[in-house]
């Protein structure tokens, strides 16, 4: 058990590359971002996969491609639609910078997307494993692209016993992909280590038998695949109680609000909402008193319709759903608007809002 890189003087490289790209070459996934190298593409591909399913991403980006098929047209797209296409997957942060990003790529590079290491990484939102994708995958540069998959992949075929949720250990597996890494292919290499985390090398039970590169693996020779990688497990996510009101007014529109331009889900819309801390606040009118306190709404409480939960990596939000009335003299601004019911569609909405809305429809489908 070693936690240097000393295996690596074990391993015929040369075969290491050459069974791993052949597999690649035959297994490989069809997979919409795979169909040319544009590193536009590559690039919003590799931001929408960031803590996301790749099953849950191929609809998002053939959206996104559909809605922005260049970086010029992302780069001049209003804010809002950029959100919209966003909307359900997540991490908003993500395509708040990317939509930054572009910006500065058509302005100071004439919206060719950089393949200087250098000038790359200095790139709102790309970090060291996007720069290495989109300059590996894209435009041939030997570069490692290192993320959990590829950190698992390597900590088994290696037998490094280095905790891979330490930041620092990150050091030690791009040297080990800057060792391993084929200069003729680095763009199948590459995807060939992300495709054998994701298909065959996986957190739990790998499918060693089928693995193309089980004879390079230390691993398994030893028999601690099962073991690999050390990875200690998080905090514990914070549970919080809330309450929203789905609040109309006389004309039967909804009350929404938009929340501000930093911190966690900016900018997108939502229904007013907020925390809850004592017992007590569950009654409906102590609920009421508290968005006249908080948010300075005058509302009129009328039902509980249910809860919804919605799980960040750090918190879990319970959301007590409600509906109500608002006062006739509430006047909108750049912040809270009454849209339709059927308006709502035109409106970015954080996934928790999403499934207030739904909440909401089937109650009124009663």
């Amino acid at each position: 058990m070693k936690n240097d890189l000393n295996n690596l003087m074990e391993i015929n490289i040369q075969e290491f590359q050459d069974d791993l790209i052949t597999w690649f070459k035959n297994e490989q996934r069809d997979l919409p971002w795979r169909k040319d190298q544009d590193p536009y593409k590559v690039w919003v591909s590799e931001i929408m996969l960031q803590q996301t399913r790749v099953d849950t991403v191929i609809p998002y980006f053939l959206r996104f491609i559909e809605w922005f098929p260049t970086i010029e047209d992302l780069a001049e797209a209003n804010g809002d639609k950029v959100l919209k296409a966003w909307e359900g997957l997540g991490y908003y942060s993500r395509v708040r910078n990317l939509h930054s990003a572009v910006k500065e790529v058509k302005e100071k590079y004439n919206g060719v997307v950089p393949s200087s290491p250098k000038e790359i990484s200095n790139l709102k939102g790309v970090g060291p494993y996007t720069a290495g994708a989109i300059l590996s995958i894209a435009y041939g540069i030997p570069e490692p692209a290192v993320d959990g998959n590829v950190m698992r992949v390597l900590s088994r075929i290696l037998s490094i016993w280095e905790d891979i949720a330490k930041p620092s250990s990150r050091k030690v597996f791009e040297q080990a992909v800057r060792e391993l890494i084929s200069h003729e292919d680095p763009s199948a290499f590459n995807q060939a280590l992300m495709e054998l985390g994701a298909l065959i090398c996986t957190p739990t039970s790998p499918s060693c038998l089928l693995c193309p590169v089980r004879e390079h693996c230390h691993a398994f020779d030893e028999g601690v695949q099962n073991v690999l990688p050390i990875k200690t497990q998080k905090n514990k996510q914070r549970e919080v109680q809330l309450a929203a009101v789905v609040l109309s007014n006389e004309k039967g529109d909804l009350l929404i609000h938009k929340r501000p331009e930093t911190g966690l889900l900016a900018n997108l819309w939502e229904f007013p909402n907020l925390e809850i801390n004592h017992p007590i606040q569950n009654n409906r009118d102590e609920i009421a008193r508290l968005f006249e306190k908080d948010l300075k709404l005058n509302v009129a409480m009328d039902r509980m319709i249910g809860q919804v939960e919605h799980v960040f990596s750090h918190l879990i939000w319970n959301i007590k759903v409600y509906t109500g009335k608002i006062s006739s003299d509430f006047i909108e601004n750049t912040e809270w608007k009454f849209v339709s019911l059927d308006d709502t569609e035109n409106y970015a909405f954080p996934v928790f809002t999403l499934k207030i809305i739904k909440l909401y429809k089937d109650y009124e489908k009663e």
